[in-house]
């Protein structure tokens, strides 16, 4: 015996059919982000990708490689027209976006040795005391948390809108050194062939600088699908293990001496009270680094951005 549908019924039932194929596309979100705006993009988005590995929900990017001035990227985070950004934290920038509390290079940042111009490392070998570091000049982004931190110390920071305007400002001599996290100087000056610049040899400041990643106020879920996938990648361990095995990280067991540095410690000011230093896994210790083993993390977002 012969059955036929309705034709309406054969719609209604082709519609349903149809939402159920297209749920799992439609429930994809999409990222928007900028990726040129310092040489920490490929890191960052390395760890968001791992982040995101971790749980249920579904994200896809879309990726701006043009290069804009960190507070161009602030302002597109805040208003909407782009979804995250990474940099060093201050209260400043938690009062302007919502941050994710996960310190990605667990305070490595926040271990400073300098990229200058070769001639000038006959002047640093004569350093002995903080005074004496004060006689030069410092470059940093005008926005970078670590100018107020380097300027609160009492050094003389130069400013500049642009990151990449930096490496040419050291190697002209506009200031005589410039700052950087101790995992990222080898990448960039690779990226910068025709510069003759260097590595300073000898001195390092530390403070304690967390860089997270940020998304707008408004982008709560954004926000909590990260950290609860940061939890759960330093829980099983893969979040340490990115992190050691990162070329950057590896460059500075290899290259940067630090038990021979000369260590000058600073205060940060611009520390907010909410920086979790209460979960020492999050952290390392300059003398462990490549020693550390995973440590448990809670497995919740329910705090992200309080």
């Amino acid at each position: 015996m012969n059955i036929s549908l309705p034709s309406r019924a054969i719609s209604v039932a082709m519609m349903i059919f149809g939402s159920l194929w297209m749920g799992p596309l439609a429930a994809q979100t999409i990222i928007k982000v900028n990726e040129a705006t310092d040489g920490n993009g490929r890191y960052a988005m390395q760890m968001v990708k791992l982040a995101l590995s971790k749980i249920d929900a579904r994200y896809d990017f879309e990726i701006d490689s043009s290069e804009v001035s960190q507070a161009r990227n602030i302002a597109d985070v805040a208003e909407g027209r782009s979804d995250l950004l990474w940099a060093a934290t201050n209260q400043e920038m938690e009062d302007k976006l919502l941050p994710i509390r996960i310190p990605l290079y667990k305070g490595l940042l926040g271990h400073r040795i300098f990229i200058i111009n070769p001639a000038s490392q006959a002047r640093f070998d004569t350093v002995k005391t903080f005074e004496d570091l004060k006689r030069f000049t410092f470059g940093q982004g005008t926005t970078w948390a670590d100018s107020d931190i380097l300027a609160s110390n009492g050094l003389n920071v130069v400013r500049a809108n642009k990151y990449h305007s930096l490496f040419y400002m050291v190697d002209g001599g506009r200031f005589d050194a410039f700052p950087r996290g101790v995992q990222e100087p080898w990448g960039e000056l690779q990226s910068l062939p025709n510069l003759p610049l260097a590595v300073e040899k000898r001195i390092m400041l530390v403070y304690r600088m967390p860089f997270y990643l940020f998304t707008s106020k408004n982008n709560t879920k954004l926000a909590a699908d990260l950290e609860l996938g940061f939890n759960r990648a330093i829980a099983d361990g893969s979040f340490d293990k990115v992190f050691l095995n990162d070329p950057m990280v590896r460059d500075v067991l290899e290259k940067a001496n630090l038990d021979e540095r000369l260590v000058f410690p600073l205060n940060n000011p611009t520390l907010p009270k909410e920086t979790p230093l209460d979960r020492p896994e999050l952290w390392f210790d300059i003398k462990t680094l490549g020693k550390t083993t995973p440590a448990a993390a809670p497995d919740t977002a329910d705090k992200v951005g309080d």
